[in-house]
């Protein structure tokens, strides 16, 4: 598997995400974003206690009651509000463990990849804590990512599939200035559904059993690309309708790769300014301003265009009020360094204000055993995309699309600088301790 690349907290009350995307324009107006302890701190009425899905507290559907409407699920109807599934990379814990055997339930064969790896750790509003999971991730409707896309593959939601990595089926492999950026966003006739943002290259790649690939699998394990071989992870949250429209508007922002006039990655209905938004898709946006978006559980969600040329995890930090952050994706050429804040960065823009330190973490631990973090295309490599605050006084988990690949000057639209992406942060204390302990390990070194 390799990167296509080119070369207890207090709830967040419901807001209207229309009223807070916003131009990220020069550093005032970003101090309001983070106050209080707040991850973002819209000026309206507060809800009932408990009301965000990542408050300690939160409210999550009962284990067993059925599904009316799309929402993350542990297992088959089995809803939460959202989960968190990191997959572990061949090298640290090989195959599915124990007896447990791939099935291609969603198309595909069981491919003879020299290595794979499909045990898992998952998180979620149920228990907030990681935990390891069983069996081969994916193939089963018992594991949360396999029980929540089956509800859309083999449903009747409507949905939009993207990746920029889909390798010719259904859509090509797209590099700079394409977003680097994939998942799955599902609704209902209302407007409610959730969206999966998965690290997977050429998974999934249709939305629907009745618009298959024609050419490959369509389920982990079964898919001609390997992209079992190394670490990879996954982020599920539950939606309103509001909130898919701002996730409709940062994915039309980060470029993504998908396009509406073909059933396997586009099922479009629903409300018409859904409909609408979902229409725009598959174009390359001319945006050079990256948004922030406060959605009904608290998360926050940023959204990188192709055409703001800087450093991707600088840029996230500097939108968060410049905290420092422990960073993991797919380190390799181009790398960019970790960095202390105190550099002087040269691909960059006055409208983000200063990031803080990125550190690039290298290794990981799990049970006792160290992960690969790094870009390499081998058993122990790592193509998940997580970070989380490092030194700061906040417990921000960061979901991203993008790797820490590019240049921090010379030329600016290098590698993902050049490229739009999507980033979901969450601020949990309990998750925070879950995933830093997981990014515990080994970093690489400063620039010179």
């Amino acid at each position: 598997m390799s990167d296509k690349t080119a070369a207890p907290v207090p709830p967040i009350p419901p807001v209207n995400s229309r009223d807070l995307t916003r131009t990220i324009a020069p550093l005032a107006p970003l101090a309001v974003a983070l106050v209080a302890a707040h991850l973002f701190t819209p000026a309206v009425s507060a809800p009932a206690a408990g009301s965000s899905a990542f408050s300690s507290h939160a409210q999550v559907a009962p284990v067993g009651v059925p599904v009316d409407t799309p929402a993350p699920l542990l297992s088959s109807g089995n809803a939460v509000d959202w989960w968190f599934v990191f997959k572990f990379n061949s090298e640290t814990l090989p195959g599915c463990g124990g007896a447990a055997q791939r099935a291609c339930i969603f198309g595909g064969t069981v491919q003879p990849y020299n290595n794979f790896g499909q045990q898992f750790a998952y998180a979620s509003s149920a228990n907030h804590n990681l935990q390891s999971g069983g069996g081969c991730v994916g193939d089963t409707l018992t594991d949360p990512i396999g029980a929540t896309f089956d509800e859309v593959y083999n449903g009747n939601y409507f949905y939009v599939v993207w990746n920029d990595q889909f390798y010719g089926d259904p859509l090509n492999t797209e590099s700079s200035p394409a977003g680097h950026s994939k998942g799955v966003l599902a609704w209902d006739n209302d407007g409610n559904g959730f969206v999966m943002q998965v690290s997977t290259p050429s998974w999934p790649g249709s939305g629907s059993v009745r618009s298959p690939r024609q050419t490959d699998g369509n389920t982990l394990g079964c898919v001609k690309d390997n992209d079992v071989l190394v670490s990879q992870h996954y982020f599920a949250l539950k939606l309103n309708k509001d909130d898919v429209l701002a996730v409709l508007r940062a994915m039309q922002n980060s470029s993504v790769v998908t396009a509406p006039a073909k059933p396997e990655t586009v099922n479009n209905g629903g409300p018409a300014d859904i409909q609408q938004l979902a229409n725009g898709l598959g174009a390359i946006s001319t945006s050079d301003t990256p948004t922030k978006v406060a959605l009904s559980s608290g998360v926050v969600l940023l959204s990188k265009p192709s055409h703001l040329h800087v450093p991707p995890w600088q840029m996230v930090s500097a939108m968060l009020s410049g905290e420092p952050l422990r960073v993991a994706s797919w380190w390799t050429r181009p790398e960019i360094p970790t960095t202390l804040g105190t550099e002087e960065i040269g691909c960059w823009s006055s409208t983000l204000g200063k990031p803080g330190g990125v550190q690039i973490a290298t290794s990981g631990t799990w049970a006792g055993k160290s992960i690969g973090l790094e870009g390499l295309s081998e058993p122990e490599g790592n193509h998940a995309k997580i970070g989380v605050s490092s030194g700061g006084t906040h417990s921000y988990i960061i979901f991203g699309d993008m790797n820490q690949q590019g240049t921090l000057s010379g030329n600016c639209n290098s590698s993902q600088n050049g490229r739009g992406g999507m980033f979901y942060v969450v601020n949990d204390p309990t998750l925070y301790t879950s995933v830093s302990n997981l990014l515990q390990g080994q970093s690489a070194p400063a620039a010179n």
